[in-house]
């Protein structure tokens, strides 16, 4: 390409009539993406137009002018053409992100953090990750890997030996299995239900999900153009849904049931046969089940996690199952996650992932290894703690006035009932913030605003002082009753 092409200069030969872009250049902050200088290219004929001569606005005019030679596009664009006389830029939003809800976990947790920068002591009952460290077998894979050079791309996928290492797990652990061609390793467990509802959901398509849901759900629905159907749940019943009530909420357009279990936010945990009873459904109306057991590991009470992929062949062809690292090995930022899956979806989704995100980080994979192949011996640190945190909060909250909890079975958070409070779950988590210190997540978030999520994903020091201060906050709300 010559230079004239590299600065897309017209030839010598313009007619009269179309300007050259010899004058265009770039504008300056706060315009347009550009501005121009429009040459006179009809010298031979002066003062042609009867504006010639007069402000810089009437230049717009003369028959020369780019004005002219947009004006087909401008015609039936009045207000669009008003901003760009005025030097607005317009942006069009695609629908699919304009139609996703902001986040009020982000907005509660910006807030808590200028409260820390201005000098509060903010106790956060926000956090979605263990605070504890990664193990260090783990760790010392990933530097290993560093230094020996495993820095370049990957397979889009997976390296073969972690999806080996993810294979075996799911025998091992769920007596399933998958050959490694079912398995694609994502960046983080979100990723794998993003692209596990991109695969699979289009417009037209509803998308069962059970409240209280994890935030994100709906709003990966959204993006894939489908439908969010929301099934309401509560307290009273476990916030476990019912064969009968999942049974009522289908239609010819159901493609996908949401199924999370351990729970965020609640700590549910549905048993075998509920989980079976569940599928069963799915399967008689040839609708998929979306898996998501992140928090598999993280169970009390003598409570078992059932795989709805392992019931039988037939709930293995319609379940896809989506993991991940973070909880269970606290390797939240390392952003490993994967899917399980039939063939053909399996296939899909890597065909995705290969024009969108392509490979997980390198050596963050070769950590992976290790966390599913090597010792798991902080699992039983990490749950005694978890579990001792888990009671004590429990109990507190039984003790305090306008407060309602189940006894969660998974996961770390508990989730209680504020209704008796007399706020929905926003203007409580904003008063609590702002007149006491302590970050909670509203329910609104998870479609529930009638709770407050808690994480005792925290010490035990900061759980007794946050706890203390919610007592606090609930007898000013509440006085006659304390």
């Amino acid at each position: 390409m010559g230079a004239s092409d590299s600065n897309c200069s017209p030839s010598s030969d313009n007619l009269i009539g179309t300007p050259s872009l010899s004058g265009w250049r770039p504008g300056p902050r706060g315009r347009g993406p550009y501005q121009a200088e429009v040459p006179n290219v009809a010298p031979d004929i002066p003062n042609f137009h009867p504006f010639a001569g007069q402000p810089p606005l009437f230049s717009l005019f003369r028959p020369s002018s780019l004005f002219f030679a947009a004006f087909p596009l401008f015609a039936c664009a009045p207000v669009r053409l008003w901003r760009i006389l005025n030097g607005d830029m317009e942006y069009r939003i695609a629908q699919r992100a304009a139609s996703l809800s902001p986040s009020l976990t982000l907005s509660i947790s910006a807030r808590a953090k200028q409260m820390r920068g201005d000098g509060f002591d903010v106790v956060g009952f926000g956090a979605g990750e263990p605070d504890f460290d990664t193990p260090e077998p783990i760790k010392e894979a990933c530097i290993r890997a560093i230094q020996q050079g495993f820095t370049k791309y990957t397979p889009s996928s997976g390296i073969p030996e972690l999806r080996q290492a993810i294979s075996d797990k799911f025998k091992r652990d769920n007596g399933i299995d998958y050959a490694t061609s079912q398995i694609i390793v994502t960046n983080g467990g979100k990723h794998a239900c993003s692209n596990a509802i991109l695969a699979t959901c289009e417009p037209g398509d509803e998308v069962l999900i059970p409240a209280p849901y994890w935030l994100s759900y709906p709003e990966m629905v959204k993006l894939a153009g489908a439908t969010p159907k929301v099934l309401p749940t509560n307290d009273e019943s476990g916030f476990k849904i019912t064969p009968e009530q999942l049974t009522a909420a289908i239609t010819p357009k159901s493609r996908l049931f949401i199924l999370n279990s351990p729970s965020n936010p609640t700590g549910t945990v549905y048993s075998a046969e509920e989980i079976k009873a569940i599928g069963d459904i799915c399967v008689r109306h040839g609708i998929l089940i979306m898996s998501d057991e992140i928090y598999e590991k993280l169970i009390y009470d003598d409570v078992f996690h059932t795989s709805v992929a392992g019931l039988s062949q037939a709930h293995y062809d319609h379940t896809i199952t989506v993991h991940g690292l973070a909880k269970a090995y606290s390797m939240t930022g390392w952003r490993i996650g994967y899917l399980a899956a039939p063939q053909p979806i399996a296939q899909a989704v890597g065909a995705m992932q290969s024009h969108s995100t392509s490979n997980p980080v390198s050596f963050a994979q070769k950590g992976a290894v290790m966390a599913l192949t090597g010792p798991q011996t902080h699992l039983t640190e990490w749950l005694a703690e978890f579990d001792r945190r888990r009671l004590y909060a429990w109990n507190r909250l039984q003790s305090m006035p306008g407060i309602t909890c189940n006894k969660p079975q998974g996961a770390f958070y508990l989730f209680p009932n504020i209704r008796n409070s007399g706020l929905t779950s926003r203007p409580f988590c904003e008063r609590l913030l702002e007149e006491k210190q302590v970050a909670a997540v509203p329910g609104i978030a998870f479609g529930a605003d009638e709770f407050v999520r808690i994480s005792y994903a925290t010490d035990m020091e900061s759980l007794e002082k946050g706890l203390d201060r919610l007592e606090s906050f609930l007898q000013s709300l509440l006085p006659n009753r304390s």
